[in-house]
């Protein structure tokens, strides 16, 4: 085994994966919820459709798609066996210790969190992406994915599910964002608190704007 192979397979190899596809996948969290926050301009999907069109038809954002899968998938296993790893390394829970003295509880839980997010990821993709690349794949028509989301997003269990996918991704964002930084050495006494701010600011405003469009098309604010 090469030197290059047990590092990215070693405990800080998994770790460093982890940021750098934390980072990008963060980058990705950016443009979707831009792109959804279209909707609350409340003209029927008009703008919403326009740049959803561009993103699902330019041979760019197509191309850079395969990587965004691909993050998502290193993402998800690195933090599978990070998880493992932890728990096999302590596998005896000592009562004299204190673990709210040591560490938040999110942070403690980002195998649990990440485990949640990964099923309103299923739920979700098979809700719209899955259903319009299979529509593009064979007839080359988008599907109206506007129209779509005010008819799912009509059924009160599916605006729960999401509200709480988003809900578990706030607590992963607002442990991962700073950790990310910190594992890539970037981050340093005189930036901690400029990083801190932009990341719980992050943290809030991204899952929010995922959750109030669920909600907003439901309670009938968008139309």
């Amino acid at each position: 085994m090469s030197w290059f192979t047990q590092t990215l397979t070693s405990s800080i190899g998994k770790k460093l994966i982890m940021s750098l596809t934390g980072l990008f996948l963060i980058s990705f969290l950016v443009i979707h919820a831009t792109i959804n926050a279209m909707i609350f301009y409340n003209d029927g999907g008009e703008t919403f459709s326009h740049w959803g069109h561009f993103m699902g038809t330019n041979p760019i954002v197509r191309t850079l798609e395969i990587g965004l899968v691909l993050g998502f998938l290193f993402h998800i296993y690195d933090g599978l066996m990070l998880t493992k790893n932890n728990r096999e390394a302590r596998p005896v829970k000592y009562a004299s210790r204190n673990a709210n003295a040591n560490s938040t509880w999110y942070s403690r839980s980002m195998g649990l969190l990440g485990t949640l997010i990964l099923i309103f990821l299923v739920v979700h993709t098979s809700h719209f992406w899955i259903p319009n690349r299979a529509n593009q794949f064979s007839t080359g028509e988008e599907l109206d994915l506007y129209n779509m989301m005010l008819e799912i997003f009509q059924n009160p269990w599916v605006v729960l599910l999401y509200v709480a996918g988003c809900f578990s991704l706030f607590w992963h964002l607002l442990h991962g964002f700073k950790s990310a930084f910190q594992t890539l050495g970037l981050y340093h006494i005189k930036y901690n608190g400029l990083i801190s701010f932009v990341g719980v600011a992050f943290s809030i405003v991204v899952p929010l704007l995922f959750a109030l469009m669920p909600i907003a098309m439901y309670m009938g604010w968008v139309h």
